[in-house]
């Protein structure tokens, strides 16, 4: 029997949106939070139209977002967001020795371009303190226009990044401070600061989670290609742990890349 055709991707993959992480990514986790010296600390997430279907274990939030397609279907309810988002946290972590942070499930529940703003005091780091959001149309062309992302590889059977934990009060405190500029140069549209908040990401992410970036079950040399496009452009940093996607902040074309809209209203 011949399926039905489809007449829109969103009909395959649903209409929820992606997620991407940005500069500050771990502040998120309560074991970052709570040593930050310099709270709260951020992080950025942005929302993605569902153009295509992403890479799975590629720091995409693939993951959640399809218990987020089960628990909701095709879209998201009409509901208060922030219900939303610890709704889609328990059902994504019950009963998980290590909980994924409240980044991915609010990447895919809030619009635009997101800062999140954690501090172990409020929450217990689980939650952000404050959201800021920026659904600014022409900061989100522009983001899509100089953001290239480049597909990796997903991360491996076998991976796990926090098997070493270097927690640096120090680095945490620079992690948190770079999601902080992150978002700040994206709202200006200034490629030179976003491009050094994503380098400044990847130098904490080695000192703080080294696994993230080197591992023995990783069969690409991470920081070998990062260091590549971290010298040729004004700044690069992976998806997310073990690889994925790398993204490169340019205003001229990255061979091999694609770009991104960014979603600035729930449908």
């Amino acid at each position: 029997m011949t399926p039905p055709q489809s007449h829109d991707i969103t009909d395959v993959i649903g209409k929820l949106q992606y997620r991407l992480a940005l500069a500050g990514g771990w502040i998120d986790q309560p074991f970052a939070s709570r040593l930050n010296p310099d709270p709260p600390g951020s992080m950025v997430v942005v929302a993605v139209e569902p153009q295509f279907r992403w890479m799975d274990r590629s720091g995409i939030c693939g993951s959640t977002r399809q218990i987020a397609l089960e628990l909701w279907g095709g879209a998201l309810p009409d509901r208060d967001p922030e219900q939303l988002v610890r709704e889609l946290y328990d059902a994504e972590n019950e009963g998980r020795a290590e909980p994924s942070g409240s980044q991915d499930m609010i990447g895919l529940i809030y619009p635009g371009v997101s800062r999140l703003d954690y501090d172990f005091r409020c929450h217990e780091g689980i939650f952000p303190a404050h959201i800021e959001s920026c659904n600014d149309s022409a900061v989100a062309a522009w983001l899509g226009r100089i953001l290239h992302i480049l597909p990796v590889a997903p991360r491996p059977d076998g991976y796990n990044p926090l098997e070493t934990k270097n927690l640096d009060p120090a680095w945490i405190g620079r992690l948190g401070r770079s999601g902080r500029d992150c978002y700040d140069a994206i709202v200006a549209r200034d490629i030179e600061r976003l491009g050094a908040s994503m380098n400044e990401c990847m130098a904490c992410w080695e000192a703080i989670l080294p696994g993230t970036v080197r591992h023995p079950t990783l069969r690409v040399d991470l920081m070998e290609l990062l260091s590549f496009y971290q010298s040729r452009y004004p700044g690069a940093m992976y998806s997310g742990c073990g690889g994925g996607y790398l993204f490169v902040a340019s205003e001229r074309p990255v061979p091999g890349a694609f770009t991104i809209q960014v979603r600035l209203k729930t449908p």
